[in-house]
């Protein structure tokens, strides 16, 4: 197994169905459950522990995806607001170190939690052209919002899969 990429790369196969779309919310809606299980228990040594060498902690992790999702949820009504947004990307190795990824994860998940609740409920509520609109990532080019749900139900499956992965070697 790739400890750096557990469930592999993001790849994007064809043109992504309505059903496949549908599986994609429904990811993104378990996460804030499955994060806050896969945590549960952890002692601020395991919390500190990286799940590979020059990795980040799990703390660091659990924090980063709230970072990160706010970030895509904010990009997701930029694209559905104006046209063709130009978004700003963010440094998320630097952001991993600032002090407040230091915090108890508890901040985290309610965080991640309440943020979910409202990505889903307006991914849901958004009509099949609504997930045609896009923006624009100053690296990544043009992104429909169709791909970035995918591109974020994996990124939340990948995140997981290191805190799990890493329980699962220590036997924690």
């Amino acid at each position: 197994m790739n400890i750096r990429y557990p469930i592999g790369p993001f790849q994007l196969e064809g043109e992504p169905s309505t059903k496949t779309v549908e599986k994609w919310i429904g990811e993104i809606e378990k996460l804030p459950a499955q994060l806050e299980e896969a945590v549960r228990g952890l002692n601020d040594e395991q919390l500190d522990t990286a799940y590979r060498n020059e990795g980040w902690t799990v703390r660091q992790v659990v924090h980063h995806l709230a970072d990160s999702h706010l970030n895509s949820y904010t990009r997701f009504k930029l694209a559905l607001t104006e046209t063709n947004p130009l978004i700003k990307p963010y440094e998320e190795g630097e952001w991993a170190q600032l002090p407040d990824s230091t915090m108890p994860v508890d901040v985290s998940l309610r965080l991640i939690a309440s943020l979910h609740s409202r990505w889903v409920y307006l991914l849901r509520s958004m009509k099949q052209e609504d997930f045609e609109r896009r923006f624009q990532h100053p690296e990544s080019g043009e992104v429909t919002l169709k791909e970035n749900v995918g591109i974020y139900a994996w990124h939340g499956r990948h995140h997981l899969a290191h805190i799990t992965s890493l329980c699962s070697r220590e036997g924690w």
